[in-house]
């Protein structure tokens, strides 16, 4: 494998770290099903399947949701609210930081369609790595699960990763919410990488090396530039304000409490 020198990997969770909604809270809406959360409070106490691929499960054997189909999946990533700013986060990854050069995917336990759907336009499909789903030639309904990326299988991308992008194991940044999250996170960190939380769940919270909260996605961004390439406040600022986004308030604490907004700059292009 060759080394590339600067090269970072970023790595994000979707469901409540790019968005607001839960894929299958937004499912359960969108099919005028109720009790979604008692159904995975079940899952997760039975141990039945890994926490993040409790979605996966109901589709394939719930019968309230084996109705589904892709264009379903690809509605509910209409439906799915993202934070603010998720375009402006990719091209600002995209574009790198000085001489330091990052390469960004999305791992994501909620089905491919879902994300693809949501992210359309901002990340490129393959850049996304979501639970494939094989679906009925007849009647259009998932008739088996072909993988799901969460627990280990969020693991086994990042390892895929490093070794596809020549990526050291210490240049690579994990961001994520919740319990699903757990296994990458602890994977990162015992190898020297970086890890954001992006939620108050406790658990994570003693695993991640920063936690982030804020409505914009940008905000992932202060941890790195300040803890991983060194930068000083000031130096945030302006590049934030470079491109049309203010900061309004920073409580740098382990937990960073963010807000971002637009300004005058960012009007009428797809930063906000």
């Amino acid at each position: 494998m060759t080394i590339i020198p600067n090269q970072f990997l970023l790595a994000s969770d979707f469901d409540q770290t790019l968005s607001f909604n839960d894929s299958g809270h937004v499912l359960s809406d969108l099919l005028g099903l109720t009790g979604y959360e008692e159904k995975v409070a079940g899952l997760a106490h039975s141990n039945l399947v890994q926490q993040g691929g409790e979605l996966a499960y109901l589709i394939r054997h719930d019968p309230a949701f084996r109705g589904v189909r892709r264009e379903h999946l690809i509605e509910v990533g209409r439906h799915v609210r993202l934070k603010s700013a998720v375009p402006a986060l990719v091209d600002l990854l995209a574009r790198g930081f000085g001489d330091f050069r990052f390469s960004f995917f999305v791992i994501s336990a909620a089905p491919r369609e879902v994300v693809e759907s949501a992210l359309a336009g901002a990340v490129a499909p393959d850049r996304i790595f979501a639970t494939e789903l094989d679906y009925d030639p007849h009647s259009g309904e998932v008739q088996s699960v072909r993988r799901v990326r969460a627990g280990y299988g969020k693991v086994a991308v990042i390892d895929e990763l490093e070794r596809r992008f020549g990526v050291p194991p210490d240049r690579v940044i994990y961001v994520g919410d919740g319990s699903s999250d757990v296994h990458v996170m602890l994977h990162v960190n015992n190898r020297g990488g970086f890890t954001i939380a992006v939620s108050e769940n406790k658990q994570l919270a003693r695993i991640a090396k920063r936690t982030v909260l804020s409505d914009n996605a940008v905000s992932i961004l202060l941890p790195v530039l300040d803890q991983v390439l060194g930068w000083e406040p000031r130096e945030i600022r302006a590049l934030l304000e470079s491109n049309g986004l203010l900061l309004d308030m920073w409580e740098k604490l382990r937990t960073d409490r963010v807000v971002v907004s637009a300004t005058s700059l960012a009007a009428g292009n797809t930063i906000a």
